[in-house]
């Protein structure tokens, strides 16, 4: 594989998805980003786009440093050098709890859930942080997840950690949701989960995106990712190593033979 990233054109608009132009400042941006944990430095020179509207997806097999990227991003990983700018104005020193209330919002691998507490205090958790308006932002919050997903307002008296796996992974993204985000950051929410579940969650996702809100995505299933998304980005040993339209990922031979396995093979193409 190449070790630059490619250019391609941009890619055309979703139906139904925000109408994003490459001529636009992106909401995220990532120039020459180097992170990672104690002496080992994981991610090197990461450069990665992200306009408004858009559903990004990073893709790359286990240890390519996409976890990294994303606690790099909201500031759980120190940013060793480079600049990561949201909406226009570099972030230098992120604080986790700063950036949620500048909209931006992470589902972690795995969950992490307050497994006691009910369904309906794990979301009302998500608004922490939105002042006086807490309230209205609670309101709001609960009537949008509800629609997305209706089995959690059934659950809602129940000890989160009583739900099943993908009824979990729903009040994970669910309780992100509930800031109010303007950037959706995700990290494997198809993880273990039934395929019926993980389809019920893209497609809220494609529902979201649709709502305006911006998605980074990172996914180890390449080929869910890549047709849900609008650009998708190769990681491979913590660099960007190949990145344009989703659809122009899917068809190349290169990341069909690496990161999307025998699918093509079951597909016949």
């Amino acid at each position: 594989m190449p070790e630059k990233p490619a250019t391609a054109a941009a890619p055309a608009t979703p139906p139904g998805a925000p109408a994003t132009t490459s001529a636009a400042a992106p909401l995220l941006e990532l120039r020459a980003v180097r992170a990672g944990y104690g002496k080992a430095e994981v991610l090197h020179d990461v450069d990665l786009t992200v306009g408004a509207g858009e559903l990004v997806a990073v893709i790359g097999a286990n240890g390519a440093g996409k976890s990294t990227l994303l606690k790099t991003i909201v500031g759980l990983v120190p940013l060793r050098s480079g600049t990561i700018s949201y909406h226009g104005a570099k972030v230098s020193s992120p604080r986790p709890e700063r950036l949620v209330r500048d909209g931006l919002a992470l589902v972690p691998e795995g969950r992490l859930l307050f497994g006691p507490m009910t369904v309906r205090d794990n979301l009302e958790l998500g608004a922490y942080g939105a002042g006086r308006e807490r309230r209205a932002v609670v309101q709001r919050g609960l009537e949008r997840v509800s629609a997305l997903f209706p089995v959690l307002e059934e659950r809602a008296d129940q000890p989160a950690e009583t739900l099943s796996g993908g009824e979990q992974q729903m009040l994970a993204v669910a309780r992100a949701l509930m800031s109010e985000p303007k950037l959706l950051l995700l990290d494997e929410p198809s993880l273990g989960l039934a395929p019926l579940v993980i389809a019920e969650i893209f497609a809220a996702l494609d529902a979201l995106r649709a709502q305006g809100v911006t998605i980074l995505l990172v996914e180890q299933d390449a080929r869910l990712a890549l047709r849900h998304a609008d650009r998708g980005s190769v990681m491979r040993t913590g660099r960007v190593v190949l990145e344009g339209p989703a659809a122009d990922l899917l068809a190349d031979e290169t990341v069909r033979t690496i990161y999307l396995g025998a699918w093509h093979q079951e597909d016949g193409s």
